[in-house]
């Protein structure tokens, strides 16, 4: 069981790895966010389709079920669409080092979700994330537009994580997933038909942008997401949501290597995101040893 718990933790590293890479591709694509998510989800949900086929999985769901993962799905695509707004606003390292804030908002949210306690020191070290945070924003104050967005991203994003942690009990996390798409398909179609945005130009990208989505959609959203889902029936919503802490820690790195330019950000930035990474440590350690106790 604790190898079993080691691999899925180790695994949840490397997917949290593949979506600070994903914020260099939503940076590198060049059409609107909206456009964006719609072909992640539907290129994401054809790859699961396949696979849930070829691993001969079952396709049902209960009825009750389904019209929760149709819930799930809205939540995920509005997540995705602030997400990518966030880093054409502002940039991929103000974008993710609001990120941040998920495991605090997780401390808040998981005792109502699964009936326990809030837990002192998950609150307190979300504290220190939030002041880490502060710092970066005084600093950065011309991105506050794009804060706003990220905010609302990970509150949304928090949430799907937690109602997840739920549904992955019965069923298979590739057929959630693909649920979940595809429902995040039909409302973005449905609003881009009132808004008459299928034309002809909307079919019409570059090779670079084709050549990014697919890897978007099939290694950093159809493997990743699946595989995060997965995850979460070994380990805690909260651990999967302070590990993703690190995911603007790998994402700025990139950024900085990959982007330049307007990536490169104050030393009072890198303080914070310091501290950020700090406490997500230290908070690590401590919960290790509360755990030990109670053994």
């Amino acid at each position: 069981m604790r190898n079993d718990n080691l691999k899925s933790y180790l695994n949840l590293h490397l997917i949290v790895f593949i979506w600070g890479f994903t914020a260099i591709l939503g940076a590198l694509i060049t059409i609107d966010a909206e456009n964006l998510v719609w072909y992640r989800m539907l290129l994401a949900g054809i790859f699961l389709g396949i696979f849930i086929v070829y691993k001969k999985q079952s396709f049902k769901v209960p009825v009750k079920e389904f019209f929760k993962l149709i819930f799930v799905g809205l939540l995920i695509a509005l997540h995705w669409i602030f997400f990518f707004k966030a880093i054409h606003i502002s940039n991929v390292s103000i974008t993710l080092s609001i990120f941040s804030l998920g495991a605090f908002f997780a401390s808040l949210l998981e005792p109502i979700f699964y009936g326990r306690k809030i837990l002192w020191y998950e609150v307190f070290f979300g504290l220190i994330i939030i002041g880490g945070l502060g710092l970066i924003l005084q600093v950065e104050i011309k991105y506050l537009q794009g804060v706003y967005f990220a905010l609302a991203s990970i509150i949304l994003g928090v949430l799907f994580t937690l109602m997840n942690g739920k549904l992955i009990a019965d069923h298979e996390p590739s057929v959630i997933t693909f649920y979940e798409f595809g429902a995040g398909v039909f409302f973005i179609s449905v609003y881009f038909l009132f808004q008459g945005k299928f034309k002809a130009d909307f079919f019409s990208m570059s090779l670079n942008n084709w050549g990014l989505l697919l890897v978007l959609a099939s290694v950093c959203t159809a493997y990743a997401f699946t595989a995060s889902v997965k995850v979460m029936q070994r380990l805690t919503p909260y651990t999967v949501m302070l590990t993703t802490n690190l995911e603007p820690v790998y994402g700025i790195i990139l950024a900085y290597f990959i982007l330049g330019g307007k990536e490169k950000m104050s030393t009072e930035f890198y303080i914070g995101a310091v501290i950020i990474v700090i406490t997500v440590i230290l908070n690590g350690v401590f919960k290790h040893y509360q755990n030990k106790k109670k053994v």
